[in-house]
């Protein structure tokens, strides 16, 4: 089967035996009822599909789903993916329960088009079919099939049949074509084994491509899967896209290991999640309003979920309302921003609201807290140029890395890019390796006036120190920006003059100090340092003795540690890198005749004025520099 340029998907509702398998049998000679127990009950149990080629070449996957109020959960995941909708009601019984319940589903899952068959018109007379056909008028006022095309059909005459190809044909064509650059998503409605063939799963491609020997993910469990083969309605592809019915033979995984509700799509385009933020809108008709914190069964995609909702500032939510909520899952679900769901009762089936997602990677909110209803209704509201903005601010000094922006807000590939290009003015996008992060200029300016400030703050408290380490700066900051923003902000102060450096000291250029005065401090310490000899003070004690000096002979203090020049053998005690490396020629020289170094061989190198508080962390700043290798109570000379 060669691919074809365009593949849409219709879906059927209504009514339990108002004849929508009849119906599709009628356009496409498939018996969509396959299950015995479908055919010794006569009606649909679990979602049907069958191919369609319409006049114009765009190829129809019409899915027939259950009418039965027992089988609603199958009807969602049925009518996930689908374009537009055949609502068929009988014309001997008119509009039903089910018919009301399927439609307003379709209008909560998003389906903005249709048309509407008048089934079974051979068991009435005309006069009753106008009847009909007034009452259907009546009941589509207000929904999104108001004004619809009504075709009055049978399935026995087959009346109405050829004005149907040619309305189902007109709209297809007027479909705009799904994201194929998106990444690939398929939510899985059916698994099963054929012998000889392996592992197959199936569903309706929500978005993006599949190729032959693809690699894939199933999620949640996040198992790596590899596409063996393609069939679209039972026959081979290479490649299966958007909007098809597709089946995969795959493996990777068990049987026992996916369910209906799993998801396969591209690694790491999904996250699960057990938070998600919703937008609300209520039915017309419930029993009585929903309740903050009642649990209802979640239904997306394929999946079917006992949740609870959580709604803001609020206690209740009327019929017919709209609103922003959140819902804590009893196990996780994967979805992107944007996406359609359904909430229902569960113990009455009583279906009660829909929406779409929000945040699909959310955490626990607080509902008594304003900024937090704040944040759900811009959600709701706000654009994607706008949404983008949002995240990267939010994250400040840390920035967003790009797959985590991706998850929030599911924009990927050219649609990523231009949105990208339009905040170029106002984004930063970094590549650290394999990763790539985002941080705003705002916040990239408040780095660097805060750098600026921190500075100014520590000349003025410290008139005698030449300035601080980069290390010591950043510690300094309210908070610790990623590494790559931070050597920006610096980067970008030197290049306008605002900072200056040397060495590894920065500074303000107006507070520089002569490098003389800095020069001769250093030669003090370490001065003072060769003058404590193998026994010295500590450290901090040997500092202080410059009084005034204090805070720069501390920075410059620092300064010979990181240059070697001093060595810090302990917390408080540290020695002139001179005598380390006399000690360890020394050593060396003794292990020439001697095959093992004891402690009290160690005091006789050193000299025997120096006590075991000096001569233990000696020999531990050896064995750290792989020169002694510490044997029970002796060392050994390391080789090599």
């Amino acid at each position: 089967m060669n691919k074809p340029e365009r593949s849409i998907v219709i879906g059927t509702a209504g009514h339990i035996d108002h004849g929508k398998t009849a119906l599709v049998k009628a356009l496409t000679g498939i018996d969509t009822d396959r299950l015995k127990e479908e055919k010794e009950r006569g009606i649909t149990i679990d979602i049907g599909f069958a191919k369609l080629l319409l006049p114009s070449g765009i190829l129809a996957s019409i899915v027939d789903v259950p009418g039965h109020e027992r089988f609603i959960r199958n009807m969602v995941a049925g009518a996930s993916g689908i374009d537009f909708v055949i609502l068929v009601i009988a014309a001997d019984e008119g509009v039903m329960p089910q018919t009301k319940e399927h439609l307003a589903i379709c209008e909560l899952l998003g389906i903005k088009d249709g048309v509407v068959v008048i089934s079974k018109v051979d068991l009435v007379d005309e006069e009753w079919l106008e009847l009909v056909k007034t009452e259907v008028e009546d009941f589509l006022k207000g929904t999104f099939l108001e004004g619809a095309p009504i075709i009055p059909f049978s399935a026995v005459t087959l009346k109405g049949k050829e004005e149907l190809i040619k309305i189902l044909d007109e709209k297809a064509k007027a479909i705009k074509s799904k994201e194929r650059e998106l990444p690939f998503r398929l939510p899985i409605d059916g698994v099963f084994t054929i012998k000889g063939f392996g592992l197959v799963i199936r569903g309706t491609a929500l978005s993006g491509e599949v190729r032959l020997n693809q690699e894939l993910m199933l999620y949640p469990h996040k198992k790596k899967i590899k596409v063996r083969n393609i069939q679209v309605h039972g026959e081979p592809v290479s490649v299966a896209s958007a909007g098809m019915r597709v089946a995969l033979n795959i493996s990777g995984v068990e049987k026992e290991e996916i369910e209906r509700g799993d998801v396969v799509a591209e690694e790491g385009v999904l996250e699960p999640s057990q938070w998600l933020d919703l937008k609300i809108k209520v039915l017309k008709e419930i029993s009585h309003p929903i309740k903050n914190f009642e649990n209802l069964m979640f239904y997306i995609g394929t999946s079917e979920v006992l949740g609870k909702l959580i709604l803001f500032n609020k206690d209740f939510l009327e019929p017919s309302s709209e609103d922003i909520a959140q819902i804590f899952l009893q196990k996780p679900v994967c979805a992107w921003r944007g996406d359609r769901f359904i909430l229902r009762r569960p113990g009455t089936n009583e279906t009660v609201a829909g929406g779409w997602i929000l945040n699909p990677l959310s955490q626990r909110r607080k509902r008594t807290k304003p900024w937090e209803r704040k944040d759900l209704e811009f959600f709701s509201t706000a654009s994607e140029e706008e949404l983008l903005l949002y995240y990267v601010k939010k994250k400040g000094y840390q920035g967003i890395e790009l797959k985590n922006l991706q998850l929030h807000t599911a924009l990927f590939g050219k649609t990523l890019e231009n949105i990208l290009q339009k905040c170029s003015s106002k984004v930063l996008l970094f590549k650290s390796g394999e990763e790539s992060f985002l941080f705003s200029k705002e916040i990239l300016d408040e780095l660097k006036k805060e750098i600026l400030e921190k500075l100014e703050k520590f000349h003025l408290t410290n008139p005698f120190s030449p300035g601080l380490t980069k290390e010591f700066l950043k510690s300094r900051l309210s908070s610790f920006p990623r590494d790559i923003l931070y050597e920006k902000a610096l980067e970008d102060l030197l290049k306008e003059g605002k900072i200056a450096r040397e060495r590894e000291i920065y500074f303000l250029p107006d507070y520089k100090k002569d490098s003389s005065y800095i020069e001769e401090l250093k030669k003090q310490i370490e001065e003072k340092f060769l003058k404590e000899g193998l026994t010295p003070k500590d450290y901090d004690e040997i500092l202080y003795e410059f009084g005034k000096d204090f805070q720069a002979a501390e920075e410059l203090f620092k300064v010979l540690l990181r240059e070697g020049r001093l060595v810090k053998l302990t917390e408080k005690i540290v020695i002139h890198s001179k005598y380390m490396e006399e000690i360890e020629k020394k050593v060396r020289k003794f292990f020439e005749k001697n095959q093992e170094l004891t402690v009290s061989d160690f005091r006789k190198i050193v000299g025997e004025g120096v006590s075991r508080k000096y001569l233990i962390p000696m020999l531990e700043y050896l064995d750290k520099q792989k020169i002694t290798l510490r044997i029970g109570d002796k060392r050994v000379l390391r080789k090599g």
